[in-house]
């Protein structure tokens, strides 16, 4: 896609991080918005900032783990803007516990947002989608769609299962009109972290300080709109996540072992 004048961007967990970035980024490069989130208050205050800079936007309070709020979705989207071109599945959230003592209901919670999520945005957008001359899905995945890491089991679970799924589902529409793309970050610098269900308050320091001190959500909406604009499959952002990627195919044997020491080290704060 390389004109975005005049497009309709559809963006879940559009009012924080990286999809309020994505939001900004794209609204530059001429889109209209609906931003979709579960939070009234930041998608609010996101639709004033975006509506005083001249942007068309609409905004929808959607929980994207529900099928039934997702189904009617897209009839909301184009009744406010007349079509879409651009999915971005970005809604998610993080668990952080062993596996032994994940509960159910926290594994529920996460693969309805990070996995249900993005398969209830292709699915009942695909029909919109493939009304226009040219769109594009991006599905938000992670460098722990590369490689699994102590206590993130059903994170990475989740992001593994997108990472699949996206490059089914760009096998089974390359030669349509809709570009697929999987994005895969390093450390974000967003509110997952404070949203995040953990069973150890030092993980969850840990993790709050790590991520504050990580890259900011522009870097990975610069590199998303690119993925974008070049109709690329996947795009990785940050030498982390290189380096994730390429040890799990040379060394993964290896690879793991150095990750359960950096990710118990991390956790003791050393």
């Amino acid at each position: 896609m390389k004109n975005f004048e005049g497009r309709v961007a559809v963006i879940t967990g559009g009012a924080s991080g990286i999809g309020r970035a994505t939001a900004t980024l794209l609204a530059d490069r001429g889109c209209s918005l609906a931003l979709v989130d579960i939070n009234p208050e930041r998608l609010e205050e996101a639709a004033q900032e975006f509506s005083a800079r001249g942007v068309k936007v609409s905004t929808h309070v959607v929980n994207v783990a529900s099928a039934e709020e997702m189904a009617a979705l897209p009839a909301a989207v184009v009744a406010a803007h007349g079509a879409v071109h651009i999915l971005v599945n970005n809604a998610g959230v993080s668990v952080s516990a062993t596996f032994e003592d994940h509960s159910l209901e926290d594994l529920q919670w996460i693969i309805g947002i990070n996995l249900w999520g993005v398969i209830h945005g292709c699915k009942f957008f695909l029909p919109e989608l493939r009304k226009a001359d040219e769109a594009h899905i991006v599905n938000i995945s992670s460098m722990f769609g590369f490689i699994g890491v102590p206590s993130q089991s059903s994170y990475c679970a989740t992001k593994f299962a997108v990472k699949g799924f996206t490059e089914a589902l760009w096998s089974e529409l390359h030669d349509t009109n809709i570009g697929v793309t999987s994005i895969h970050p390093g450390g974000v610098n967003t509110n997952i972290a404070e949203s995040m269900r953990s069973y150890d308050d030092k993980v969850r320091d840990a993790t709050v300080k790590g991520l504050a001190q990580s890259r900011p959500p522009s870097m990975i909406a610069e590199v998303l709109v690119k993925a974008i604009e070049k109709n690329r499959l996947r795009a990785i952002v940050g030498i982390e996540a290189y380096i994730a990627d390429w040890m799990k195919r040379l060394f993964p044997v290896t690879t793991h072992k150095i990750m359960v020491k950096r990710m118990s080290g991390f956790a003791s704060g050393k």
